[in-house]
């Protein structure tokens, strides 16, 4: 039996004896700036709306820039769109910075 990557997490919720929804965390690149941006948005588009959760996981984040706060808050209107909140995980202190800054930390759930 496999057992899930870091990046994957179990949840169960709904009834006793339910299959359990499986969280896939979409990783982040290392590299989010203006740059990527785009392209970014347009790999994590399908994969957000194919996911049964939407969950970005930011831990490998090293560098980025204002570009990653327009991509968090798209993502974030996307998963609205679809009825969801977007869940951004192993957020680094730069990104939890810039996002003060431009007072979104509600707004993203940071």
């Amino acid at each position: 039996m496999n057992q899930p990557g870091p990046a994957q997490s179990a949840i169960a919720e709904g009834q006793a004896g339910a299959v359990p929804a499986v969280s896939v965390a979409i990783a982040l690149p290392a590299r989010l700036t203006m740059a990527q941006a785009s392209a970014e948005l347009a790999r994590l588009t399908p994969l957000l709306q194919a996911s049964p959760q939407a969950v970005l996981d930011a831990s490998g984040l090293q560098e980025l820039d204002t570009a990653a706060i327009a991509l968090l808050m798209a993502c974030q209107r996307q998963a609205q769109a679809q009825g969801r909140t977007l869940r951004v995980t192993g957020v680094p202190p730069k990104l939890v910075q810039l996002a003060q800054l431009y007072g979104v930390v509600p707004l993203l759930g940071l």
